[in-house]
């Protein structure tokens, strides 16, 4: 296969926010996670410095928190101030200390320089309360509760940007949920009070890929909003943790795309795509561990409810189908950067993140290195790219046959050929959730150039479980080629304590002159810079 890039077919440029993360009160997200007071390994803010160096070094942009379905049942005052009291979280159906509130999370996203993005209680809170959150924050010394900020020790106001109506109000799972109906008067009543205190914010609000839900969402709050938010985890696990295998997750790669186009198309017919973008705001492979809570038959002990979600943390499940995931799902936000501005890995750290954290340190999950291999080597400007299997007539074809898998049984050609997408590819099938096949594309590239140097950058995944699968880049540029490849020795490679099974080597492959072949290894992330 050929793909055919040019610097001059420019996507759009991608937001840095697209690399986000997000922290909820969760497990041992917060408490036990980032934030640990007594550790040796703490600051003196009780916040654990090696969590705080591996976010650095991935230049974590954007932070979203406290939640997550934790944020319906929790008022932001209980996390203020010298006096505070544990509450129990009716969300989590745990015990919440409230010694990590707003003031910490804004000193430890101002430690790694990233930009808070609060979520707000829209399920038993009220736009007041919303409102005064913003106060508390944005508001110099004006009002109760920006005085309330002064006397907590924090003179200056943060200038909180960031920050969304509830979290997934549309579920019955959440606590507050509410209609489509009753949600568009709630959003855009909240977000009038809000916007008062401080027009400079950005707001977003909960929806999903559902036609009554968003129309009634924009109708009513459209034209307060500067983002909309999303929400997809692929792997359906929160009641049994029985993780789908390697090749089932290829499936789940097939059309990633899909809630963006439809939320695109929505906001496109109703003349708003210029104004509000989407905020991917959380998003993984598999769903949290946390059986018999989301139901209406609540689990009644600890030990069907609440210790389960230790193994969240059992890192021999955080394989390279969660890496090559990863990668497929930040390709296609690249691709789309036009329109989705924010995404937020869910979560950063523990549970299903890419950072888990023991008393005497921490591990980087194979998650980790993708977003230190995106953040720190793919380029800004996502350049649309074609294939040509033609070579016979020289034109740009939309089939090709070659680098078939043996064990795919026909060859498949991916339906939906966006603009910025390899219009043809080798495939493979696979089977799905169902057990039904699926073609699935074994290669994905994304081509990307720099706004601020000369130069490409290639995001090059083969998802071939069992083989190489190679492909030729044209691109009208000359430099020195290499190429940074992510990969363990099998499908079932992961890392743990004292275990460094997924890595990234680098290698150098010479003279790039307008064409080079490129071979990768199978279940394979690559960065392919030229220089």
């Amino acid at each position: 296969m050929k793909v055919y890039a040019d610097s001059r077919r420019v996507v759009g440029k991608r937001n840095p926010m697209l690399y986000g993360h997000f922290l909820e009160h969760f497990h041992r997200q917060i408490y036990g996670g980032v934030y640990d007071p007594g550790n040796s390994l703490s600051d003196e803010s009780g916040l654990r410095e090696d969590v705080l160096d591996a976010m650095r070094k991935i230049k974590v942009p954007v932070i979203r928190w406290p939640g997550g379905c934790f944020v319906s049942s929790y008022h932001w005052q209980d996390g203020v101030g010298r006096d505070r009291k544990s509450v129990f979280n009716k969300s989590w159906r745990v015990e919440e200390p409230n010694t990590f509130g707003t003031d910490e999370y804004i000193a430890m996203c101002r430690k790694i320089r990233c930009e808070p993005y609060i979520c707000t209680n829209a399920g038993t809170g009220t736009p007041e309360e919303m409102s005064d959150w913003v106060e508390y924050c944005n508001l110099g010394h004006e009002g109760h509760y920006s005085r309330m900020r002064v006397a907590n020790g924090h003179a200056e106001p943060y200038g909180v940007r960031y920050w969304s109506i509830g979290n997934e109000n549309y579920g019955s799972w959440e606590i507050g949920a509410r209609t489509a109906e009753e949600w568009g008067h709630l959003a855009a009543e909240s977000a009038k009070m809000m916007k008062r205190v401080d027009p400079r914010i950005q707001l977003s609000a909960a929806a999903l890929t559902d036609l009554d839900w968003n129309v009634s969402l924009l109708r009513n709050c459209g034209p307060y909003l500067d983002w909309i938010s999303i929400h997809d985890y692929w792997d359906p696990i929160h009641e049994t943790n029985d993780e789908a295998p390697y090749d089932t997750v290829l499936t789940f790669t097939k059309d990633l795309g899909s809630s963006v186009r439809k939320v695109r198309g929505l906001l496109e017919a109703m003349g708003l795509e210029k104004q509000i973008r989407i905020a991917y705001d959380e998003w993984n492979l598999r769903q949290w561990y946390h059986p018999g809570i989301m139901g209406l038959k609540q689990a009644e002990t600890k030990e069907e409810y609440l210790l389960p979600r230790d193994r969240n943390d059992d890192n021999s499940q955080y394989t390279m189908a969660d890496v090559v995931f990863t990668a497929c799902f930040l390709n296609m936000v690249n691709r789309n950067c036009d329109i989705v501005g924010m995404a937020n890995f869910s979560p950063i750290v523990n549970t299903r993140g890419c950072i888990f954290t023991y008393p005497d340190g921490i591990v980087l999950r194979g998650t980790y290195h993708v977003f230190d291999l995106y953040v720190n080597k793919l380029g800004d400007i996502v350049l649309d790219t074609v294939s040509d299997a033609d070579a016979g007539t020289g034109m740009i074809s939309e089939t090709c046959d070659s680098g078939r898998s043996s064990y795919d049984g026909k060859a498949g050609t991916s339906p939906d050929v966006g603009k910025a997408g390899i219009s043809s590819m080798p495939a493979g099938t696979f089977r799905g959730l169902d057990g039904g096949p699926v073609d699935v594309d074994l290669l994905d590239i994304l081509v990307t150039g720099f706004s601020d140097r000369k130069g490409f950058a290639v995001a090059a995944i083969n998802k071939d479980p069992i083989r190489n699968q190679s492909f030729d880049l044209a691109l009208d540029y000359s430099g020195e080629a290499e190429i940074s490849t992510l990969n363990g020795e099998s499908t079932e490679s992961y890392n743990d304590v004292g275990r460094d099974e997924i890595t990234v080597k680098t290698k150098k492959l010479g003279k790039f002159a307008g064409s080079m072949s490129f071979t990768l290894e199978p279940h394979s992330v690559n960065i392919i810079t030229l220089t």
